[in-house]
């Protein structure tokens, strides 16, 4: 990364076997915003107060923000591409989208750190927000969703993952900030189950035991990995970064997946919605909606960690 660019947030830091998403709205009034603004320069330091108590936990938190907060939280300038949550599909299987103005997405490698980072940056905010989503996410064996298949094979690593999720000259004024989409599926894992081995594999794209992309002359152009994979004019794979995870309660009969991915621009993960919700051709979605629902979904932009800190003085 150029000395020049500022330092991001820990978008792409490395995978770690527990992590907490919080989803909050701002509250009315002055001076619930002003109590957000302030905040902003209080989440480093409790970040690395709470990390110090675990040597290799490997603490972070990522802080976003949604359209509608930015506005009335920051005023102008505004990232270039910061809009709504786009909606794709018919009613029967949509990516909808759910309120939300506030992202927190804490993870570490013991849920300790992040229950107690998140509580630390939850009695921050006290009455400025309102919590309407929070999900407990863990490792699940060597990487694998709840339907059993190995997830992010694909992520960029190292340059490449900056490359993809950090944003650059094109909107200089919000240099090393990243873009991020969030959404909550359930799966209906008594139907999954039913199938077998080999019909999964169709579904998905891969092998399951070994996580092998199925031949071309063999994988469904419906399959999960052939309608996400994105590329430019030029036939270059859009990359974005995932850090999905696994949740649930079994005793509810609760099985989900979040996901979240990270991009410079949010038109990759856009166009991967798209192919999945109303597909490619229209008509060819993705066959793993079948069996998972999305009950949420967001869009937030991440600024940089100075900006981040800059912004407790930013008056809209």
């Amino acid at each position: 990364m150029p000395e020049s660019m500022p330092e991001p947030q820990a978008v792409c830091s490395p995978i770690t076997r527990s992590a907490i998403y919080l989803v909050v709205t701002l509250n009315p009034g002055e001076a619930a915003a002003e109590q957000v603004r302030g905040w902003c320069a209080d989440v480093a330091g409790l970040t690395r107060s709470v990390g110090k108590r675990s040597q290799g936990g490997n603490l972070s938190c990522v802080c976003g923000f949604a359209d509608s907060a930015w506005d009335r939280l920051f005023g102008q300038p505004r990232p270039a591409n910061l809009h709504g949550f786009r909606e794709f599909g018919p009613p029967a299987r949509r990516a909808l989208a759910t309120p939300g103005d506030l992202l927190l997405h804490i993870r570490a490698e013991h849920m300790d750190l992040c229950f107690e980072l998140a509580t630390q940056l939850m009695q921050a905010l006290g009455d400025a927000v309102t919590v309407v989503d929070e999900v407990q996410g863990f490792r699940y064996f060597d990487m694998r969703s709840i339907i059993g298949f190995v997830d992010g094979t694909e992520n960029p690593e190292g340059r490449k993952a900056e490359a993809s999720t950090l944003i650059g000259d094109e909107d200089p004024a919000f240099r090393a900030g990243s873009y991020v989409l969030v959404q909550k599926y359930l799966h209906n894992m008594t139907a999954w189950n039913a199938l077998s081995v080999e019909a999964q594999e169709r579904v998905i794209g891969r092998t399951k035991l070994s996580d092998i992309e199925l031949d071309e002359s063999v994988k469904p152009s419906c399959s999960h990995s052939a309608l996400t994979v994105i590329t430019d004019s030029n036939g270059e794979e859009l990359k974005i970064l995932r850090d999905n995870m696994p949740f649930g309660r079994p005793g509810a009969g609760e099985f989900g997946t979040y996901f979240i991915g990270y991009a410079r621009s949010p038109v990759p993960i856009e166009r991967m919605l798209e192919n999945m919700f109303v597909g490619n051709p229209e008509g060819n979605y993705d066959r793993l909606l079948d069996f998972s629902t999305a009950v949420t979904g967001g869009l937030f932009f991440v600024p940089s960690a100075d900006l981040l800190e800059d912004l407790a003085q930013r008056t809209p």
